[in-house]
């Protein structure tokens, strides 16, 4: 009986007291966006005293806002938690007691009450450290890079095969990278092969590498890429170039998770987590037969879409600034002016951030010693670029693409994919058409029963 009172006696403790715990940033909200409770890791981290924490709005303390983030792009896990009585899980980006930009990583959970309903949130805030490497930093805060970095953080800590898919120049393998470094392999080999720029046989060579005396010139085994990404990420870069005999053969690597050298007999174990890129329409070359519908979908178990630098208008000056700061001398152009700005933001680049960093070295060199001005920024002609780039493959061609006004023919189609070697991509570039537009031009070129006409 002594022992039942005693129990009933027990001082429970508090709430503050069970979240002082948590070694890292953890805060009790309710519906009204008002802190109820938070540690003390969350106290020194926004350097807030607790008298003056409780009742203030949380975008108030972490993003020094008047107004909730929804309304400024970002994604709510407030919002979120209370309309689906789940836990989720966002990127947002905050400011620490030193009032610089930090990216964190935010797991909001519910809390019910005795009716079951949800009468708060309780939010953990990690912190993510940024690569060591300044060449792999993402540079962004826009809701659509925001969405993206979401989707980076819960697969990058997998084992999942992942495939990104984006334009020419968007930063797929600093995506990649970025995905190896917040993975357990981060401490293991980071290895890249670019199919777009080798052969089908030396792909095959690069990827698998070979045994002594397998053909002619092999005079030593060679160990390929698989094996040097063993127990870290190997990212294949213009992975629809890949021909279709060696389709086959990554697909049999990565069931199998042993891969085999070119001449020899022995199957070699490899543990490498694949991440995938292109910046084509995969479904479609499946539809063609250009591409293993098999490969296909064991490589886009989580695809992600990088979104096009002119979907993404907001981050345009951070990049350029970011460019900048890395640049010899750079930093004295920071920050950009107010008419370089008005700039910059009045142009789409096709090329997106890859051409953006160009746009910026450019006006860095012909600033010179002076300051940075807007006549220093040159925004490219992409209409006289494809014109040069068909006269650097053949005048007439350049010609004909003058005079056609808009309108493919047989007769162009064919001599443009002589002209790059039967590259669909870059033959594209050179008639001024989309891939896809090229595509069903192929396929009517394929079928002359269907020759309509596009």
């Amino acid at each position: 009986m002594d022992n039942e009172t005693d129990l009933k006696n027990l001082v429970k403790p508090s709430c503050e007291q069970l979240i002082d715990i948590m070694p890292d940033p953890f805060v009790v909200i309710d519906k009204d966006y008002r802190i109820v409770a938070a540690n003390t890791a969350y106290q020194r981290h926004y350097d807030v005293q607790p008298g003056d924490l409780i009742g203030r709005h949380c975008y108030e303390v972490s993003h020094h806002s008047d107004v909730p983030c929804s309304q400024h792009g970002e994604q709510c896990p407030l919002e979120a938690v209370f309309q689906s009585g789940k836990p989720t899980r966002v990127m947002h980006i905050h400011y620490h007691h030193g009032n610089d930009e930090e990216y964190v990583q935010l797991q909001a959970s519910p809390i019910l009450g005795e009716d079951g309903e949800v009468r708060y949130m309780g939010e953990y805030v990690h912190v993510l450290n940024q690569p060591d490497k300044e060449e792999s930093l993402l540079v962004g805060r826009s809701p659509a890079f925001l969405r993206m970095a979401s989707l980076l953080q819960r697969v990058a800590p997998t084992q999942s095969t992942v495939l990104l898919l984006g334009e020419s120049g968007v930063g797929k393998e600093k995506v990649a990278e970025y995905i190896h470094h917040y993975s357990d392999r981060r401490d293991k080999p980071f290895v890249v092969v670019d199919c777009g720029t080798l052969g089908e046989h030396l792909i095959e060579s690069e990827l698998f590498g070979y045994e002594k005396g397998a053909f002619t010139g092999a005079t030593s085994r060679k160990h390929g890429l698989f094996e040097a990404a063993n127990g870290g990420t190997l990212f294949i870069d213009e992975i629809c170039e890949l021909p279709l005999p060696l389709q086959t053969k990554l697909l049999r690597a990565l069931e199998s998770g042993t891969i085999r050298r070119i001449g020899g007999n022995e199957y070699i174990k490899v543990d490498v987590r694949i991440i995938a890129a292109t910046n084509r329409n995969m479904q479609k070359m499946v539809e063609e037969g250009a591409f293993r519908q098999d490969l296909y979908y064991r490589l886009s178990a989580f695809p992600i879409k990088i979104p096009p630098l002119r979907q993404r208008k907001d981050d345009i000056v951070a990049l350029a600034e970011h460019f900048l700061a890395h640049m010899p001398d750079g930093e004295r152009h920071i920050p950009l002016s107010s008419e370089v700005i008005e700039k910059l933001l009045g142009y789409d680049y096709p090329g997106n951030v890859r051409e953006l960093r160009n746009i910026i070295e450019r006006a860095m060199i012909l600033a010179c010693d002076d300051i940075l001005r807007p006549d220093h920024i040159v925004l490219e002609d992409r209409a006289l670029l494809r014109e040069q780039e068909a006269r650097a493959y053949s005048p007439e061609l350049a010609e004909q693409l003058v005079r056609r006004r808009g309108r493919l023919t047989d007769e162009l189609v064919l001599e443009a994919l002589e002209k790059t070697s039967g590259h669909r991509s870059r033959a594209a570039q050179l008639l001024g058409v989309s891939e896809r537009t090229l595509y069903r031009h192929i396929k009517r070129l394929r079928d002359p029963e269907n020759r309509t006409g596009l």
